[in-house]
């Protein structure tokens, strides 16, 4: 999950910090924004969360260093959008999003990151590392195997730091910006600071990989999937997840970089571990906490314990071009897929922004 939030509690009602929003929930979609030139947007059709169970398309595509498997729906000349899923989460985070959009005209790519699912190493000689900017710059490769000039970028979570990255190192790469959290770029400075008691509650996990007894538990699969079912019951409070949709998921844990790729992650944010040397500019970048200038929605799930309440002023000032905020009322972390019909909403308001 993504890097240590700056606040607790819930906002309960949506707020846009360019005009008013209406509340979006996970029952039906969100009144579309207005383009520029008052036309507005198209608004997605509402969809039940867990509609579709699987993806019809699956690839796999070299780019830097990885064999990346991706997920693939809507025209092939369409617009593209760039779905990026999170930790301990999948491709079937977007399982509803994707043909929302794609029914719309989008082309929608939602690749397995670093260490989940079909994605693999090239070589047994990459060392399994997890910088921020390493993670960025595989979606890069993607979109440049892809032959991907742009795209609209979305996610939560590990997703959303991505694509955060992304639009602020290399915006001309990025149309609109879907970001769930706000700005997540890891700040390393700031990680080594305490947090109030209840933040640093939260995170207990990522203290446990700090530890022996939590890298064996990430190194059995058995304790490994265990520990993920019981994060999304946390997180996602309001979610009544079925065994069949936490065991889709729980396939992509079963990569044998896994273990390896997360605890990396999270012991890096710490400052426990070194970063591979191949990353350092970016990182150095990085830690100047850049701005984000392209067109940019970010989404708060009200129950999400990670995400700074309110109305987005947390993180407002980061973001210098068009730029709404959203609060989805009554969903928690895993947003895309307890909340399918805003989410696609988002990223089409987004493009037109």
């Amino acid at each position: 999950m993504f890097t240590r939030a700056v606040g607790l509690g819930a906002g309960a009602a949506a707020v846009s910090l360019t005009g008013p929003q209406p509340l979006a929930s996970a029952k039906g979609g969100a009144t579309a924004s207005p383009a520029p030139g008052g036309v507005p947007a198209r608004t997605v059709p509402a969809v039940t969360p867990g509609t579709h169970t699987a993806f019809r398309t699956l690839r796999h595509v070299r780019a830097g260093v990885l064999d990346i498997a991706y997920a693939e729906a809507g025209p092939a000349h369409g617009p593209v959008v760039v779905c990026l899923h999170g930790w301990p989460y999948d491709i079937h985070s977007y399982v509803d999003v994707a043909p929302l959009l794609a029914d719309l005209g989008y082309r929608v790519v939602v690749p397995f990151l670093r260490g989940h699912g079909g994605t693999r190493f090239l070589s047994r000689r990459t060392p399994r590392t997890a910088e921020q900017s390493a993670v960025a710059l595989d979606i890069i490769a993607l979109m440049d195997a892809l032959k991907i000039e742009k795209a609209v970028l979305a996610g939560f979570d590990w997703g959303s730091r991505t694509a955060d990255i992304i639009a602020a190192l290399w915006p001309e790469r990025v149309k609109a910006l879907v970001s769930t959290g706000g700005y997540l770029i890891t700040d390393l400075k700031a990680q080594q600071s305490p947090a109030p008691a209840a933040v640093e509650h939260n995170w207990w996990y990522q203290w446990y990989f700090a530890t022996e007894r939590g890298k064996k538990a990430m190194e059995s699969v058995d304790e490994r999937l265990a520990l993920c079912r019981y994060v999304w019951t946390l997180v996602s409070p309001n979610w009544d997840f079925d065994d069949a949709t936490f065991r889709r998921t729980a396939e992509a844990f079963k990569n044998p970089d896994h273990a390896a790729v997360v605890l990396f992650n999270y012991r890096w944010r710490i400052g426990l571990v070194e970063g591979d040397r191949r990353y350092s500019r970016y990182e150095a970048q990085l830690a100047a906490r850049p701005p984000i200038g392209v067109p940019t929605i970010t989404l708060d799930p009200a129950l999400d314990p990670f995400t700074a309440p309110g109305d987005g002023t947390a993180y407002r000032d980061h973001f210098t071009g068009p730029y709404e905020h959203r609060t989805i009322a009554d969903i928690g972390h895993n947003l895309p897929q307890e909340a399918p019909t805003a989410f696609a909403q988002a990223v089409v308001d987004a493009d037109h922004l």
